[in-house]
């Protein structure tokens, strides 16, 4: 009998699922993105110590579980290097877990993300969760890393591998088609033994069978409900094919949010920034994957992904900046009371 089958454990069967994935039985709320300007803007940008204080402290005070920071090298719009962001946070709050939602380790050489990483983990004090992804949406950024975007599945698949290594403290050598290395010790190791957890993020079937193979959870972003359960229906699949067993897996949402009592109102906000962030139309997207409307509205979407398998929802709270922290506040006092038995089981 394994961990996962003893009663009062992680196990939870998810629906479809040809097998169980260990899933928590209480559902976790996030905020992601900590610096942040407003969109479309055109003035210089200038973040400050006292702002950052304040956002995180508002979400620890609010009641949420964790604090997330994207990553890209070059954006459509300025964006901060997420591991920095989160060591400064990690000083403003004991309590809160921090994670990358996601970080793009095909950008960087394998050896030097599991130093920064490590680091991490112990100024955290163990609080870190290591989400990462390919990219590519933004070929750009691989040109200036100097790395083939058509590269990048490769990359990560072997990036993961020699982080495991690295990351156990001992000699370890790798000979591979991207990164090769001889007796070499990193000290000193995470702070997590092995490492902090991994979760993959990715749509496709190849992503969801690096999640299934290698990691230790799964980060979705603009899928609905209905897709949420597919792909972790599969992911079991892929674990049970590989014989791979588990004790526990970790499955979070990246959602776009924004409340107002005005629906209309609601995806016009949302629509405006996330277009911005995204250089292109991103209607059909935000009306399809956002979580927009009422604190009805907004909890019977959490319900959905929960009930798809999610155990953690990133909230990226969406529209004009200056109204983040009444929404940060407002879906606290209005919606987590709606979805109180998900997040105290």
């Amino acid at each position: 009998m394994s961990e996962a089958d003893v009663p009062g454990t992680l196990a939870t069967r998810v629906p479809g699922a040809p097998n169980e994935l260990p899933l928590e039985p209480r559902l976790r709320i996030g905020v992601q993105t900590m610096h942040r300007r407003s969109e479309p803007a055109s003035a210089p940008w200038l973040p400050t110590i006292d702002e950052l204080q304040t956002h995180v402290q508002l979400i620890d005070a609010c009641g949420y579980d964790s604090l997330w920071a994207g990553d890209h090298v070059a954006f459509a719009i300025p964006i901060l290097d997420p591991l920095l962001q989160l060591a400064q946070a990690a000083v403003l709050s004991r309590r809160l877990l921090l994670g990358t939602a996601v970080y793009l380790v095909p950008l960087r050489a394998p050896g030097s993300i599991a130093k920064m990483v490590s680091s991490l983990d112990h100024l955290t004090e163990g609080r870190l969760i290591f989400g990462i992804g390919v990219g590519g949406e933004f070929p750009k950024e691989f040109e200036l890393c100097g790395v083939p975007v058509n590269e990048r599945g490769s990359r990560l698949t072997e990036s993961m591998e020699v982080l495991r290594k690295i990351w156990s403290g001992r000699p370890v050598s790798h000979r591979g088609r991207h990164y090769q290395f001889s007796e070499v010790a990193m000290q000193p190791p995470p702070r997590q033994r092995g490492g902090p957890p991994m979760w993959c993020g990715g749509r496709s079937d190849a992503a969801l069978a690096r999640a299934a193979q290698l990691a230790d959870g799964w980060i979705s972003y603009v899928v609905t409900p209905a897709m949420f359960a597919e792909s972790m229906a599969k992911i079991a699949r892929f674990a049970m094919e590989c014989e791979r067993r588990m004790t526990s897996f970790g499955a979070a949402h990246l959602l776009f949010l924004r409340l107002d009592d005005d629906p209309a109102e609601a995806f016009r906000a949302a629509n405006q920034c996330l277009s911005a962030r995204y250089a292109m139309d991103f209607s059909k997207p935000t009306r399809r994957y956002a979580a927009l409307g009422r604190p009805a509205d907004i909890a019977a979407q959490a319900r959905a992904y929960y009930h798809a398998g999610a155990r953690h929802l990133i909230l990226d709270f969406v529209g004009p900046y200056e109204d983040r922290d009444r929404q940060i506040e407002r879906f606290a006092a209005d919606v987590m009371p709606l979805i109180r038995d998900l997040t105290q089981g």
